[in-house]
This record gives C-alpha cells, structure tokens and sequence, in this order.
C-alpha cells in the first residue's frame, strides 16, 4: 500500500506500507542515493514472518516532492516525526542505512525517540562527517555528469560481485533523485555529523556494518559502537556497504530477531 504524506505545506514524501496488520512493525530509512526500494529483500521476506514493514522515501529522493531545499538533518528528522504521527507509530524498530542511519540517530536525540522502542543501524553515517574530498568530489560530480557519478558508487557499495541487471536497478534508483537533492545531501554530510545525538540514544541498538565497508569504514562502526550505551555491534564479514543485499539471508534473520 503506499500513500503520501504531507511533512511540510507543498511538500509529500512516499511511503509503502507492507503487511499494515502486521504484529510488529519496522520502518526502513534508505541510503543516500536511494530510495525504499532497496530494501525490497527484506520487504518480500519479513512479512512473511508477521512484520508490518514501512519504507519511506526522503524529499528530493524516490517517489516523493522534490524541493530544492530542506535537506539537512533536522529537517530529514522532522520529515520522519511528521511520517511517526500520520501513521500513528509506536513501539516500531527504527533501521536506518548509511545517511539514513544518520536521519535516525538525528531523529533519536531530536526527538527522544518518539514512538521507537528499537534501533538498528546499517552502515550508518556516524558519528563524524564525511571528508571534504570525497563529499566535495561528489557534488561536482553530481553537477556535470550525474548518471556517470551514480555508476561510479554502485561499484564502491559493494564488496561481493553483483550481477549487471543488480547493478543497473541500483543505478536507477538514483536517478531517481533529483540533481539538487543528491549534492544536497553531500554538503549535509560534509557539514554536519550527528556524534553529540549519539549520547542520548537510550533503547536498545543493533549496529550492523560491513568489514570491507569503502563508504563508511569498519572503524567507524566500532566508535559508534562505544558512543551509544545498550548498543550492539554485528560485522558482516563478507558485506561492503550494503550487507542488507551481500548477506541477506543472515541480515534478515539478525534483524528479525532482534525487532
């Protein structure tokens, strides 16, 4: 089932519903530059286990409006308070990838975990910023040759081998974005970082990350790891930055264990 939902006056963000009578109800925040869609292996598996899953798409991403501004982490956290209340959320499993590992850590402190009981981090973007040489490359990237751009990343998110079609949906799913939307995200990335929300995370966390991550390095997971109390690190150790695809069989049964 999937509907819009008005997070600001002229601005609707998509959501998919799956299995809305489901017992337990995990809502999935994609990466950058994405959309819910990339979670469609864990969409066409956990409800078959009684899951209700939730996939939203940010603004400027996948089915949703598209404006040219509003993209940093407050604003993406408020979207995702605005989604929590229309749905009437509570006691969900909040999964988050790479930025949106760092949406939902935003949203966490922002707004104390309104409605979560549960918080999974995949790859997430934590806790420092992203380095001004990658982030900036990007953004010029994004401004002359965008689909060129997009190839480039599909082959750095993996460390397994994926099949060209794999790699070709993958490179759809950015198109999808808007051009502004995907270099906006970059500068939120280089200029903000969400390590003083990590402290006020209080429910239980799951922190998967990929050892041969290029994207977010392993490092990375081992100091969120020891930033956020009552958290749990699980390396996946033959995943790159999407163990959600590389190792679905056991991200699938981790998280529907632990949600």
């Amino acid at each position: 089932m999937g509907y819009f939902v008005t997070v600001e006056p002229g601005v609707k963000v998509f959501v998919e519903d799956i299995n809305p009578e489901g017992n337990k109800t995990i809502l999935f925040i994609h990466g950058w530059p994405l959309n819910h869609n990339q979670f469609e292996y864990q969409f066409n598996f956990l409800p078959k286990l009684g899951y209700r899953c939730i996939g939203m798409d940010w603004r400027g991403y996948g089915n949703s409006d598209k404006p040219f501004d509003g993209y940093s982490f407050d604003r993406l956290a408020d979207d995702l308070r605005m989604v929590i209340e229309a749905l009437q959320l509570k006691n969900i499993t909040l999964a988050g990838h790479s930025t949106g590992g760092a949406i939902s850590i935003r949203y966490m402190a922002r707004y104390k975990g309104y409605g979560v009981s549960k918080l999974v981090l995949i790859d997430a973007a934590s806790p420092s910023s992203v380095p001004k040489e990658f982030t900036n490359k990007i953004i010029e990237e994004t401004n002359n040759d965008r689909p060129k751009m997009l190839q480039n990343q599909t082959g750095i998110f993996f460390f397994q081998y994926i099949s060209e079609p794999k790699s070709e949906w993958f490179f759809l799913m950015g198109l999808q974005a808007a051009n502004w939307s995907t270099s906006a995200i970059m500068v939120t990335l280089r200029d903000e970082n969400v390590y003083n929300d990590l402290g006020q995370i209080d429910v239980p966390t799951l922190i998967i990350h990929g050892i041969h991550d290029k994207v977010v390095p392993f490092t990375q997971a081992q100091e969120t790891n020891k930033l956020v109390k009552n958290s749990q690190l699980v390396p996946f150790q033959y995943s790159g930055h999407c163990p959600f695809l590389e190792e679905r069989d056991r991200f699938n049964q981790l998280l529907s264990s632990f949600a």
